[in-house]
């Protein structure tokens, strides 16, 4: 008799079947939140198997997805060698990164106080570049466009630009967040950059000229073949 999977067991597989169950399930959609999972997957080299979650269909608000994600949100993990062998189902970028920054022991510093540091500039993404660039975003390009008062517009364009300021000095003489080493906290920041002057097309509103050392790091950034693979990640079909 054939044996099942322990992942199979999580509702999630009823919509979304693992045909590698083995590997690390990934939930998502190529958005800046999703990439920041799906790089992170290409530069451990870690095996996984990607399904998308289409916001065309509400795929996020179905049972099964709830059922590993209750905040409706991409990206989310299922990892059937989680610890102690056991499946570990995750949700949160955050969370999402440093798991398998621990899990590799790649890309997060061994030294106490650099890795307090990345986890430091990792928060700060999560609680503030990504939201003000997303509020940006909406004001700019999507309905809030359409708003006549732009106080609100507004309002995210200064913060915008004063969070790009803070980068901006923290890349001074600087490779990378965390000096000459790449971390989880690039992968976290730089996909929110690429978009807000890519896809939200608000470069010149935030007076992207002006900040010379994100630009540099972006453009590193991009050009990694790892980024380039998971920026793709999963194929929109």
């Amino acid at each position: 008799m054939a044996l099942t999977h322990p992942i199979t067991a999580h509702p999630i597989t009823a919509k979304w079947p693992a045909q590698h169950p083995d590997r690390l399930q990934l939930y998502s959609l190529p958005t800046p939140n999703g990439v920041k999972v799906s790089i992170a997957l290409e530069e451990m080299a870690l095996p996984y198997e990607a399904h998308l979650v289409s916001f065309e269909t509400n795929d996020q608000f179905s049972p099964e997805f709830l059922s590993l994600n209750p905040n409706n949100k991409i990206p989310a993990i299922l990892d059937p060698h989680g610890p102690g062998g056991q499946p570990l189902a995750l949700f949160e970028t955050g969370a999402i990164l440093w798991y398998l920054a621990e899990k590799t022991g790649r890309f997060l510093p061994a030294d106490a106080a650099a890795r307090y540091e990345t986890l430091q500039w990792l928060m700060w993404q999560m609680g503030g570049l990504g939201p003000m660039f997303g509020q940006l975003g909406f004001f700019h390009k999507f309905a809030g466009k359409d708003y006549e008062d732009k106080r609100p517009r507004d309002r995210y364009v200064a913060e915008s630009k004063r969070l790009l300021g803070v980068l901006e000095q923290r890349l001074a003489g600087r490779d990378w967040i965390m000096g000459g080493e790449y971390t989880i906290a690039d992968m976290a920041v730089f996909p929110w950059v690429r978009n807000l002057v890519g896809f939200y097309g608000a470069g010149e509103l935030v007076g992207f000229d002006a900040f010379p050392n994100v630009q540099r790091v972006l453009a590193a950034f991009v050009a990694r073949p790892a980024v380039q693979r998971g920026l793709e990640v999963p194929p929109r079909g």
